[in-house]
């Protein structure tokens, strides 16, 4: 949607230095306007979304189409989209990424730069960047439940000031439209690499680095059960049912979570649940004796207190 300015600042909890942009900027489809017509993105608009990338369009159409959704043409025919810009930009990050996690760690092994890669240019990471530098106000879309998603996307990122690692589910638009731009730009400026880079480094900082990385709580639950020498099962053939996965622990329920969009984030808030959980026991243990094996069999008892991760 086209510069949408709060009426409210107290309810968007964001950064942005967006100025306020007029309702009438920020219309698509006017009562007055023929059958058909589709408005283009204001000059306004078009600057301000350049101030914030800090990059100049030689061809100011391409900021347009880098954020129009292919539901702002509804119901007239499909014009251009975002989708060919998100899929060269796409291409452009990994490969610009997988370059600075290389010369920035020159001892590194594949695994560990990898998922310094990903998390660099993964969908919850360029969702972030969307929303802390306020394009996601320029998004020109007619999709009905998107503008609550990101409400409650911006909500829930402040609960993980870095990345939450599988536990929350951005709205994809949001990561299709910083790579869309940085295609744009690539493309506008003659597939210069510098320069996208340039671009991208500037919103995406801070970067995530290898000390500032985090673990996907599945990975982390079967590592930590691994060196306690405990049994763990996922238990997700029920999703589809009851939208819940529940995770045990040499037979015993210790974590579960609820989530209906998809069986992947409730799989790793669930895994999440049972690591707190364990953690927790382990804690109490040690506590109790410091002398004590901890990786002899949690108690039974303990172990029932199962958790909740809504």
């Amino acid at each position: 949607m086209a510069a949408d300015a709060a009426a409210d600042e107290d309810n968007q909890p964001r950064q942005s230095t967006m100025p306020p942009v007029a309702k009438e900027q920020r219309e698509h489809h006017g009562k007055d306007a023929p059958p058909g017509f589709v408005p283009r993105m204001s000059a306004e608009d078009v600057s301000a979304v350049e101030a914030v990338l800090g990059y100049a369009f030689a061809d100011k159409s391409l900021v347009e189409q880098a954020l129009t959704h292919g539901s702002f043409y509804y119901p007239y025919r499909p014009g251009e989209t975002y989708e060919r810009l998100e899929y060269l930009g796409d291409g452009v990050l990994t490969c610009l990424m997988s370059r600075e996690v290389f010369r920035t760690y020159r001892t590194l092994p594949p695994g560990p730069l990898t998922r310094l890669r990903a998390a660099n240019v993964d969908k919850e990471k360029l969702a972030r960047v969307a929303v802390a530098r306020g394009l996601d106000r320029f998004l020109r879309h007619k999709a009905p439940q998107l503008e609550g998603q990101i409400h409650v996307f911006i909500e829930e990122m402040c609960m993980y000031p870095v990345h939450s690692n599988g536990l929350l589910d951005p709205p994809k638009v949001l990561s299709d439209i910083v790579e869309s731009l940085i295609g744009a730009i690539y493309f506008d400026s003659n597939f210069n690499q510098e320069e996208a880079w340039r671009v991208f480094r500037n919103l995406a900082d801070p970067l995530i680095s290898l000390e500032t990385l985090g673990k996907h709580p599945v990975s982390e639950l079967f590592e930590f059960c691994q060196k306690t020498r405990r049994g763990v099962k996922i238990v997700k053939d029920e999703w589809d049912k009851n939208l819940k996965v529940e995770v045990l622990i040499d037979g015993e329920l210790v974590g579960s979570a609820t989530y209906a969009q998809k069986k992947e984030i409730a799989q790793n808030r669930a895994a999440k649940a049972a690591l707190d959980k364990l953690k927790e026991i382990m804690g109490q243990c040690q506590t109790e004796s410091v002398s004590a094996d901890v990786s002899e069999p949690l108690d039974r008892l303990d172990l029932a207190g199962a958790i909740k991760y809504q």
